[in-house]
């Protein structure tokens, strides 16, 4: 079995593309059940964001998993095949492994080094491991890339700027905004509404808290979620019936809830930027800032006089960050930052390497030690026969020698074999050892294989 991703992003799909191949929330947990029916599949995981969709697997063939896996995202996205094929990346085994690491570190974020990624793989290895398709290959490399994402959190200053898509969504809206940023906080006397109350609207709210917005409302469908998001930062809450009011009284309207059709329509946002230029006589500006996908806010509305709209595709353009092999730029980590990420994704992948390999070799080491044992108990047996009269003590004495003799003859070639499986060739210094002492494969297989009739083990739960 080995580990394959099938993906879309911002670096390989234009955003009406991929806000097309998105899974909805709710049709997640179908389409992992039925990848798990598949026959080449045999563990999955999927990690969709606002840039990103990717499907992770474990499969026994690297052709019977790619069609599969498209087969079954068109189907539950409404994406055709042909266009998903288009515009999707596969990569496999290694590369597969080093993909999900980078995702985890940030590299391949819209915003190089922002920090929320890594909790969202935790999210879709939980959602994963909650619905029984977590497999242990891949819950190993999705552990490995959680402590690559932390490590590159904490031993590089690849997060430093505290740069994310809220900020530099923000840092936008303020220049459309017009007149100089405030020294003190770049939202100073600007009215902020947030339309959601999930992951990405709480970071919008703290980030707009921070940068000392005048006012800032919380429309959600659920008033309650809404209510404990706004108590945290002194905010006010609405309901989503009364937006194009709440529209007209903001300078800044930042829309992220997941819906799956438009929450911000052209004749709400037409109807409040008329309330809002007849009340004030000018044109005011007005910006919505739309970081969904699918999107929240209709395209159309960036049409309208007054009204500027940022979206990701316009945020991508702005972004300067890093994607598979750009330089970083303005709202990315310096290239120092990337280069020392790398290098902890390379370290990380090249131990778990090491260990893969030397635990591969393990069963041959336990079979050849199985077998000395075997014939050490054998000669015990025929020394008790031809030696009757042996005394107890004498015949520990003798079993206690031959086994040393055994353990001695045995370390070398063991202890050599596990450093040599991290090398090149490694699986030749294996065969030789079968081949040396006679191993039977049959013998190496069954300390493979589960034993038939006992339950899987539980998965370990990745650290925090």
């Amino acid at each position: 079995m080995s580990v394959l991703v099938v993906g879309l992003s911002h670096a390989s799909a234009q955003v009406p593309t991929l806000e097309r191949a998105v899974v909805p929330a709710d049709a997640l947990p179908k389409l992992l059940r039925d990848l798990q029916l598949c026959d080449d599949v045999a563990g999955s995981f999927v990690l969709s964001t606002c840039n990103r969709v990717e499907v992770y697997a474990e499969v026994g063939r690297f052709h019977g998993g790619v069609a599969a896996i498209c087969e079954l995202l068109a189907r539950h996205s409404g994406l055709p095949e042909t266009e998903l094929r288009g515009s999707a990346y596969v990569y496999y085994e290694d590369r597969a492994a080093q993909h999900l690491l980078a995702v985890a570190c940030g590299l391949e974020s819209m915003v190089v080094g922002e920090s929320q990624i890594l909790g969202q793989v935790r999210e879709a290895v939980r959602v994963a491991r909650q619905l029984g398709t977590l497999s242990r290959e891949l819950s190993d490399v999705s552990r490995l890339a959680q402590r690559a994402g932390r490590r590159a959190q904490a031993e590089t200053g690849i997060g430093a700027a505290g740069q994310n898509l809220v900020t530099l969504g923000l840092d936008l809206a303020v220049g459309r905004l017009g007149g100089p940023a405030d020294p003190a906080g770049p939202l100073r006397g600007v009215r902020v509404l947030v339309v959601g109350a999930g992951a990405m609207s709480s970071l919008a709210v703290a980030t707009a808290a921070r940068q000392g917005a005048a006012q800032i409302v919380v429309a959600n469908r659920t008033r309650g979620r809404a209510e404990r998001l706004a108590a945290r930062y002194g905010a006010s809450v609405t309901s989503l019936a009364e937006l194009p009011a709440d529209i007209a009284a903001a300078d800044v309207v930042i829309a992220c809830t997941g819906a799956a059709g438009h929450v911000v329509t052209r004749a709400a946002v037409a109807a409040a930027a008329g309330a809002r230029n007849a009340g004030s006589g000018r044109a005011a500006a007005l910006v919505l800032l739309d970081l969904a996908l699918p999107r929240d806010i209709e395209a159309s509305v960036g049409e309208l006089p007054g009204v500027a709209l940022i979206d990701l595709a316009a945020m991508g353009a702005a972004g300067g960050g890093v994607g598979h092999s750009g330089p970083a730029g303005p709202a990315g980590a310096a290239s120092e930052d990337v280069a020392a990420v790398r290098q902890i994704v390379a370290e990380e992948l090249a131990a778990y390497a090491r260990a893969d390999r030397a635990a591969s070799v393990a069963p041959t080491v336990v079979a050849l030690r199985a077998k000395a044992a075997t014939v050490v108990e054998s000669e015990l047996a025929r020394l008790e026969r031809r030696l009757a009269g042996l005394d107890a003590r004498t015949r520990r004495e003798v079993a206690q020698a031959m086994g040393r003799v055994a353990d001695k003859l045995l370390h070398g070639p063991t202890v050599r074999v596990k450093e040599l499986a991290g090398s090149p060739g490694a699986g030749s210094y294996e065969d030789a050892l079968r081949v040396l002492f006679e191993l039977e494969q049959d013998a190496v297989e069954s300390l493979i294989r589960p034993e038939a009739g006992w339950p899987a083990g539980p998965e370990e739960e990745a650290a925090p």
